[in-house]
């Protein structure tokens, strides 16, 4: 059966404009980027009806870390398929048992334990749940400007923009200026359950924190007694040229939220990993966080191989060596392009197209699009225009991105009469 390209794209988009989301057809329609996905493979997409291709540098946040359709996650799902379903979320799995175990031996320190999710929101709530449960404490810290999902406790974390319609922040939800140990310092007391913080908080443009920003935050919260519980569901698995984005800061927090790209672009997992004596809370609450399809034993085997092939040494490096040329390529870029572009900010591909005002990141989300690249701009820093290529491209794919980005730039700052 065929499923790309069933009708036209007026057809489509009517019907996505009626029935789905008609302020997203309306927004696309508008800055002419109807961009229907079709045929997928590797870091590129097609549209499924005029063809147009466009090398994925959204990634929707590190779901496609491993590129589309990657064979080896693809197979590791058929093959999944042949024995298993979702599973009951109730009973003892061996599917979750194994995936868990392969988490542990993954994760820092001694980070152990896993409760499994669908999505990164759900992920965070349940961290939020744990921390608050365990501690008997409420308040809870994170970063303005920061985005840790849509859901619940997850929505309470993050920035005013996106919970302002539906009425007042829940209590206990405090938040402070990112990477400003000083702010978070003074706003610690002896009832916070927990902090939490994206590792480089994406959606606010990819600030790179100070070195010896997490040890220290760290230290405050051992000694409040709060827990520190990191968001790696966009940093994590490899994103930042180390599994884990916070083996950056030598710190092992608390707790470990990942999802995105555990998926492997093919199969909905997410996961909230943490230090055995937390689970003492479960042992005595053993059906207090229930997840329906989290953990479903036919994805087990999917985040398994996603597992496998992110932690390879070898994988890593390759990460590090096109982190290294995109810097080359972006300190020519800000040589030919000093008007517009003040600089990329960068922890391995955790990019963000640093420029001069707000006005640049839509306009360089939309020129990117024209030149062939799908990028888009981090909506709490209109300054940054995010860039979260595949990390399974080769250095001549690189390279047309870095061409790709000259071009989109010299359009953005054209159109803005910076020249």
């Amino acid at each position: 059966m065929k499923h790309i390209g069933q009708d036209t794209k007026e057809k489509i988009v009517r019907r996505f404009a009626r029935h789905v989301n008609p302020g997203k057809a309306d927004t696309f329609t508008a800055y002419d980027m109807q961009f229907i996905f079709g045929r997928r493979e590797g870091p590129y997409v097609w549209d499924a009806i005029s063809g147009k291709r466009l090398i994925n540098c959204h990634c929707n946040g590190g779901v496609f870390n491993l590129g589309h359709r990657n064979p080896k996650i693809i197979q590791a799902l058929r093959n999944s398929l042949d024995e298993l379903d979702i599973g009951n979320h109730h009973l003892i799995s061996e599917q979750r048992a194994l995936l868990a175990e392969k988490l542990a031996r993954l994760m820092p320190g001694d980070i152990d334990c896993t409760v499994f999710g669908v999505g990164g929101g759900e992920a965070i709530d349940l961290a939020i749940k744990l921390a608050r449960g365990y501690t008997g404490k409420f308040k809870i810290i994170s970063a303005l400007g920061g985005y840790h999902g849509h859901t619940g406790f997850a929505l309470a974390t993050g920035d005013e923009q996106y919970r302002a319609p539906f009425g007042p922040n829940l209590p206990g939800f405090v938040q402070v200026p990112f990477n400003n140990i000083d702010a978070f310092h003074q706003a610690m007391d002896d009832e916070t359950a927990a902090v939490i913080f994206e590792t480089i908080p994406a959606t606010l443009g990819m600030p790179v924190p100070h070195p010896d920003y997490y040890s220290k935050m760290s230290e405050i919260c051992r000694q409040s007694g709060a827990l520190l519980i990191i968001d790696e569901v966009q940093t994590g698995l490899g994103r930042t040229g180390k599994l884990w984005g916070i083996e950056h800061y030598d710190t092992v927090p608390d707790m470990i939220v990942i999802g995105k790209g555990l998926s492997g672009g093919i199969y909905p997992m997410s996961a909230t990993c943490f230090k055995p004596e937390y689970m003492d809370f479960f042992r005595k609450n053993p059906f207090i966080h229930i997840s329906t399809y989290g953990g479903a034993e036919v994805g087990c085997p999917v985040a398994a191989t996603v597992l496998e092939e992110s932690s390879k040494p070898e994988f890593l490096s390759h990460v590090r060596e096109l982190a290294g040329l995109f810097k080359e390529g972006f300190d020519h870029l800000k040589k030919k392009h000093p008007r517009i572009l003040v600089g990329l900010r960068q922890l391995g591909l955790m990019m963000g197209i640093e420029m001069v005002n707000e006005d640049c990141g839509p306009l360089m989300t939309k020129s990117c699009y024209d030149h062939g690249i799908l990028a888009i701009y981090a909506n709490n820093n209109k300054h940054v225009c995010q860039l979260l290529p595949p990390l399974i491209i080769d250095k001549q794919v690189a390279k047309q991105i870095i061409e790709c980005v000259d071009l989109a730039l010299k359009d953005t700052a054209e159109f803005l009469g910076l020249k």
